[in-house]
């Protein structure tokens, strides 16, 4: 597809420029602009753009393999054409045909899972690093992807609200280990003020506030190094980190006069797994991992939030880290982030603690991609406020695999700033010390990693654009995407009750009114069974358990159903396809998911007349 250069409304990369008083009619055009020019078609229909830039890719890449070592002189046998390719090609051939029962996730009949699509750019981009398979671990293995990875990371760190000059990051395999990256600097952070404080007692006589030492922030800290002279040798040894933590567990316990029962992290109910793994991993213990109950919208309760932490400092127990989640994987749903971190300023100013603030956005961060243009019309206030707040965060988990349609496996961890993202280093005696100024080797979790995700992401900012005019258009049609196919299947199926979304994933169960909820979860199983062997729609299920108890209470209450179970089973919906964009595409999907629907309750129903 070819656009007219002469219209105003495109540039270069056919990305459509959106002015703040383009009308809702106008704005609403935009991404379906944006899902033709930057991916590659439901049907395919670019592709011979596509493979025209791939084989010019390829064609480069051999010219500069050919040219690299022109001159050097050396001589080889020449090895026979076609060697061992007729065993390849067959091989090849059975992969390729094994792999077209892979989950079709390119349609816009796929709504499971934050999976859709690919981009152009992102496909490009991956690909023109994968040939020259750079090791992002150093400068020294990696001349030019490291130089591209810090770029991406400035263009992620522009879209979340950070300074671009002053945030660190890195790529990582994904949101997981995004986390554990936090987890990791905010225990680093901690280690440090609690070693400082239990020194000074120990060596002082002074009663030891586990609590409080262990949130006193580092210009508190460096003045007691100043005051006190101590030397880094003394601080290691009462560090729980550079020495034995047992001991240095006992050792605050004989300080404060307490039974120090170590730090613990406060997250939301709605958390990814990943913090699950992320206390056994890092030797806290399931107990440490203390849970935030939500609301009636599925979202972080801040009156609970306040009472997790005053509870931890009754207990003398530190607070690693606080989470909120802008994007939750079973709703979207975005925490209320602005007042997180409006009770956190309010302890600092008060108290003087400084507790760790971590935003686990790997879904939901693309969404601050919407703001300060049309596409921000499509979030309600209150998300747009949280996601205003995600700058004052110290940590920041995002993975450009799901909203920023980057191939697996990318995922991004950012700080706000060098001195958060400082961590302890590890020597690798085979790369050389002067590179550890420009290789991120003693600073990641993961030590090979490569390029290819960021130099996707890098391409994907450069012409999509991470802002309200670029990737944001499209993401905003995704969300209203969502609110319409909700709207249709309201109207034509009684029986279904959206849950509240936040962005654009629906959730929903099949209950009658005033049912009991074990009937209305029933039902609402039998028809996602009836989605799993229909080849039309590809769906999928959620449980909502105890810290959703508001969010099940308010949900039976609009339809009157009896609370009989502990859990609510709802079908989830992730209308995240570029191609829901389009308003054709959008109505023709919509009224085919009802028609589905509607035969999937029939057959329930016939079903259970017949048992």
């Amino acid at each position: 597809m070819t656009h007219d250069k002469s219209d105003p409304a495109l540039t270069r990369y056919g990305r459509a420029m959106m002015s703040s008083t383009m009308n809702p009619a106008a704005a609403r055009q935009v991404p379906t602009a944006f899902a033709q020019q930057h991916f590659p078609g439901a049907r395919s229909e670019h592709a011979p753009w596509l493979r025209d830039e791939m084989l010019a890719m390829l064609d480069h890449w051999f010219d500069w393999r050919k040219r690299r070592f022109q001159s050097s002189g050396e001589t080889e046998e020449p090895v026979a054409a076609g060697v061992g390719h007729d065993r390849l090609s067959e091989r090849l051939a059975v992969l390729r045909e094994a792999l077209t029962e892979e989950t079709p996730t390119f349609t816009p009949r796929y709504i499971a899972h934050m999976k859709s699509d690919l981009s152009l750019p992102a496909i490009l981009g991956w690909f023109a690093a994968m040939l020259h398979n750079p090791n992002n671990t150093s400068r020294e293995a990696s001349r030019v992807g490291s130089v591209i990875e810090t770029e991406a990371v400035a263009h992620l760190a522009t879209m979340l609200g950070y300074d671009p000059d002053q945030a660190q990051g890195h790529f990582t395999s994904g949101g997981t280990v995004a986390n554990f990256e936090a987890m990791w600097r905010a225990r680093y952070r901690l280690d440090h003020w609690l070693a400082m404080a239990l020194h000074i007692s120990e060596t002082r006589g002074e009663r030891l506030d586990p609590f409080a030492a262990a949130h006193m922030g580092w210009d508190r800290f460096r003045d007691l190094w100043r005051e006190h002279g101590f030397t880094e040798t003394e601080l290691k040894q009462a560090s729980a980190m550079a020495s034995n933590p047992l001991d240095v567990g006992r050792r605050i316990s004989r300080a404060s006069g307490i039974d120090y029962l170590g730090p613990v992290v406060i997250a939301p109910g709605n958390r990814h797994y990943s913090w699950n793994k992320a206390v056994n991993l890092f030797g806290l213990g399931a107990e440490a991992l203390w849970s935030v109950r939500l609301d009636a919208r599925g979202r972080l309760d801040l009156e609970d939030f306040e009472r997790l932490v005053l509870q931890a400092r009754d207990q003398g127990r530190p607070v690693l880290m606080t989470v909120g989640v802008a994007g939750t994987t079973e709703m979207s749903a975005v925490d209320p982030i602005d007042g997180l971190f409006d009770r956190l300023d309010a302890w600092e100013r008060e108290y003087g603690w400084r507790i760790w603030r971590h935003v686990d956005a790997a879904y939901g961060g693309f969404f601050r991609a919407l703001l300060d243009g049309a596409s921000e019309a499509a979030l309600t206030p209150d998300v747009v406020a949280a996601l205003r707040a995600l700058p004052r965060a110290d940590s920041i988990t995002i993975d450009p695999h799901k909203l920023g349609y980057i191939p697996y496996a990318c995922g991004a961890f950012l700080t706000s700033d060098a001195q958060s993202y400082a961590v302890s280093a590890f020597d690798a005696p085979y790369l050389h010390r002067p590179e550890l100024g420009a290789g991120k080797w003693a600073s990641t979790l993961e030590g090979s990693r490569s390029a290819a995700g960021a130099s996707a992401t890098w391409l994907t900012a450069e012409t999509l654009g991470l802002g309200p005019d670029g990737l944001g258009a499209v993401l905003a049609g995704t969300i209203e995407a969502r609110r319409a196919l909700e709207d249709a299947v309201a109207r034509a199926v009684p029986q279904a009750r959206f849950l509240p979304g936040d962005a654009n994933i629906a959730c929903f169960t099949l209950a009658e009114a005033g049912e009991p909820l074990s009937v209305s979860n029933a039902r609402t199983g039998a028809v996602f069974a009836y989605f799993q062997e229909s080849p039309a729609f590809a769906v999928s299920r959620t449980t909502l358990g105890r810290d959703c108890a508001a969010l099940k209470t308010a949900h039976l209450a609009g339809h009157g159903g009896a609370d009989d179970s502990d859990e609510l089973s709802v079908i989830r919906l992730v209308v995240m396809s570029p191609y829901w964009c389009d308003p054709v595409m959008r109505d023709e999907m919509a009224a085919l998911f009802v028609a589905e629907l509607a035969s999937a309750l029939q057959a329930v129903e016939t079903a259970s007349v017949k048992d």
